[in-house]
């Protein structure tokens, strides 16, 4: 089938298109009503079903691939360990920590928050709890007291799964002394806490409350798959809001995993037994889908890599990866490739490792700047993909189809609107705008199967923050264009276009050409308050490893560059040269708090950032360039 006739379907047949994907996975019993519309926005797919997600993930590939390894976890952080798990084996850890949890009296409906580093033990609980209809709520590893306890009173968890440490680099983050914290500081309490001892650092257990992963292990009893509703929650996701209080984004059981059996084989071209490889966090929407979910659904190898791009030990971390266990296809940030290019930008830690089992490389989590795209295509000589996609949505808005029909790629773009995405550029009163004209993105209702059903117990902040900004329609919060051909343009964050002296002007534009000098590896611009102007634009770059040249005059031939290619109206008259710029651990650029900084308002340090030195960095630089406090 065309990509073509695949899209119209979608949105002309929805039922007829999502009911013939659905055959791809094991039912209990089959669905009444591919589609119910009768509550929008509440929509639902495959009504009366009867499925569940862990048999799709394991146990109906006994059979046939048993032997097969189901998951690869690499963790150089820990000395180059590698272990390998096959669907056998994965199989009976996941029912006997299902029995776990059921011994500790978790039932269907239940909530078990996870606080686990990148080991096997996040995808093993993750499982279990699929396997008895439990929801799992995965909270990034290391994350701030504050922050868990958050999550933990919102999700009333019966059980948390938690490890004695993390490791992030060559630093040692004991995570029992955080958990304590945030129970402390939370009104919900947990009846069990269920512990991973690291050789790293042995946690001190609670008595009464904390129990050991292993001893737990040893005496379990396996228990089977429980039929579920096709609707039952398999998740509660939490992302960052505007109001400083994080949204559950909750995904259900059939619907996703039809999702993520379609785009395994239509986006990226995956068959089973092949080896896939997102190279994400646990912790994170990716990490959900592509680390753990939809590999499994589809029967290939999943890879768990517990490091980073550079330093564990070198640039060359993720071709050594590749080569070692022959990597089909690799999806990573295009912040990772960006390191990777800042350390290493002739390619040289390439040249020791053989990665010719690799097909394409995907990017998404920010959009993919052309020269990003261009640096990376040349380098690995294979097709480089960006897709564009959401924590709401679990798979890609828009993208390109290796299992449908291959585009060719427009740097700067995320190529077409997926089958089942009617995707639309709307002006503030919610009108259509012309091809090539900027916008809001906006997805035309009923979205697809996978995305969110809703937010967990609070469908007045779904309702106002999703569905009420433009009635029918699924609002994106991103900005950008379609153009004559059909190609979606994601510019960034409506919140990232700013007015200067009446003119809306796009900071992903800015930054599409400050990162085609040739000296800049990565760059952010905010808009920062103007008496004048009411804004104007500022830019803070990472320079590539080596370049010794004089900053101030990098700076002048970008300032140069925007008054030629954006225009002089763009009043881009500022920017700083800077170590790092301060990022969440899932690689996004935490633009809202640079313009803070910049504006000289007081900001809280974001539970979700990676390096809190980072925003030291920037408060210097801003002061530098004449603005902050």
């Amino acid at each position: 089938m065309s990509y073509k006739e695949a899209f119209r379907r979608s949105i002309e047949d929805p039922e007829g298109f999502w009911g013939e994907a659905a055959e791809k996975i094991d039912w209990y019993q089959k669905w009444d009503r591919v589609l119910d519309f009768d509550d929008p926005p509440f929509y639902k797919w495959f009504v009366g079903g009867m499925m569940n997600t862990c048999y799709n993930g394991l146990d109906r590939h006994l059979e046939e691939r048993g032997d097969q390894l189901a998951l690869i976890h690499d963790s150089p952080v820990t000395g180059g360990t590698v272990r390998t798990f096959t669907y056998r084996e994965l199989t009976d850890l996941v029912a006997r920590f299902a029995g776990v949890l059921r011994a500790q009296g978790v039932e269907k409906g239940d909530r078990v928050v996870i606080y686990l580093p990148m080991i096997p033990e996040a995808l093993i609980s993750m499982f279990a709890c699929a396997r008895i209809g439990a929801v799992h709520s995965v909270v990034f590893g290391g994350f701030a007291p504050r922050e868990l306890a958050i999550r933990i009173d919102d999700a009333k968890p019966k059980v948390i799964v938690t490890s004695s440490c993390g490791i992030e680099g060559k630093k040692i983050i004991p995570y029992m002394p955080l958990l304590n914290q945030a129970l402390s500081l939370s009104e919900h309490q947990p009846s069990q806490v269920v512990v991973v001892q690291r050789p790293e650092v042995e946690a001190e257990l609670t008595d009464g409350r904390d129990l050991d992963y292993e001893a737990l292990m040893r005496d379990a009893e396996p228990v089977d798959c429980v039929p579920l509703d096709a609707n039952d929650p398999l998740y509660i996701l939490y992302t960052s809001g505007t109001t400083g209080i994080p949204k559950g984004v909750v995904r259900d059981n059939a619907g996703h995993a039809v999702a993520m059996y379609w785009t395994m084989e239509h986006i990226y071209g995956m068959k089973p037994g092949e080896v896939y490889w997102a190279a994400s966090d646990v912790g994170w929407v990716v990490g959900h889908s592509y680390i753990i979910y939809a590999p499994l659904i589809m029967g290939c190898t999943t890879i768990m890599f517990e490091g980073k791009p550079i330093g564990t030990p070198d640039p060359g971390a993720f071709w050594r990866v590749v080569a070692d266990h022959k990597v089909n296809v690799l999806f990573t940030a295009p912040t990772a490739i960006r390191a990777i290019k800042r350390e290493d930008p002739n390619g040289e830690y390439l040249k020791d490792h053989d990665i010719s089992s690799m097909r394409e490389l995907f990017l998404a989590g920010e959009r993919t700047d052309p020269d990003t795209y261009e640096w990376a295509k040349d380098l690995l000589n294979m097709p480089v993909i960006d897709h564009w996609w959401q924590t709401e949505t679990a798979w890609a808005i828009a993208g390109n189809f290796r299992g449908l029909e291959y585009f060719e790629v427009k740097p700067g773009s995320a190529s077409m609107p997926a089958p089942g995405y009617d995707v639309r550029i709307l002006d503030s009163d919610g009108k259509e705008v012309a091809k090539g004209d900027e916008g809001v993105i906006a997805v035309k209702l009923p979205l697809p199967p996978g995305c969110f059903t809703g937010l967990w117990e609070n469908e007045k902040r779904f309702r106002e923050s999703y569905m009420e900004p433009f009635p029918g329609y699924y609002f994106t919060g991103d900005g950008g264009y379609i153009d004559e051909e059909g190609y979606v343009f994601v510019m960034g964050r409506v919140d990232d276009v700013i007015n200067v002296a009446g003119h809306r002007l796009s900071t992903g534009a800015m930054e599409e050409v400050i990162s085609t000098h040739p000296d800049v590896a990565e760059c952010a611009v905010v808009g920062a308050h103007d008496n004048l102007k009411g804004q104007v634009p500022i830019g803070f770059m990472v320079l590539k490893a080596g370049v010794e040249r004089e900053h101030d005059d990098i700076v002048g031939e970008v300032v140069q560059e925007i008054r030629s290619k954006v225009g002089p109206i763009a009043c881009f008259k500022k920017a700083a040269v800077v170590e790092q710029l301060p990022k969440t651990r899932s690689g996004k650029i935490l633009r809202g708090t640079i313009r803070k900084i910049a504006d000289g308002v007081d900001f809280n340090v974001p539970s979700t950032i990676d390096d809190p030195e980072t925003l030291d960095t920037i408060e210097e630089a801003v002061k530098t360039i004449g603005y902050g406090k």
